[in-house]
């Protein structure tokens, strides 16, 4: 079961976590946005949290790929709310 933090917008972070988790590849912005049904600006916002909380990886400017933190949010094996007092 996941263990979501405060500071996670759902179901939105997740979504994010999860396109790039499936794909498997390092993507844009504007394609996540795209396969989740969401703005391109909301995507870039929260994928900036996902980064400064160790969930994802800026691979190079534009680019994102999943981080090892948050594929094991994805699994269960990491609990977010541990970040909860680290803001």
């Amino acid at each position: 079961m996941r263990k979501p933090g405060e500071w996670m917008q759902m179901p939105i972070d997740e979504r994010i976590l999860e396109a790039l988790d499936t794909s498997g590849m390092i993507l844009s912005p504007a394609v996540i946005a795209k396969n989740i049904d969401k703005s391109r600006s909301e995507v870039n916002r929260r994928l900036s949290v996902l980064v400064e909380q160790g969930f994802v990886t800026r691979v190079e400017r534009g680019y994102y790929e999943i981080a090892d933190r948050g594929s094991e949010y994805l699994s269960g094996d990491f609990d977010a709310s541990e970040l909860d007092d680290e803001e």
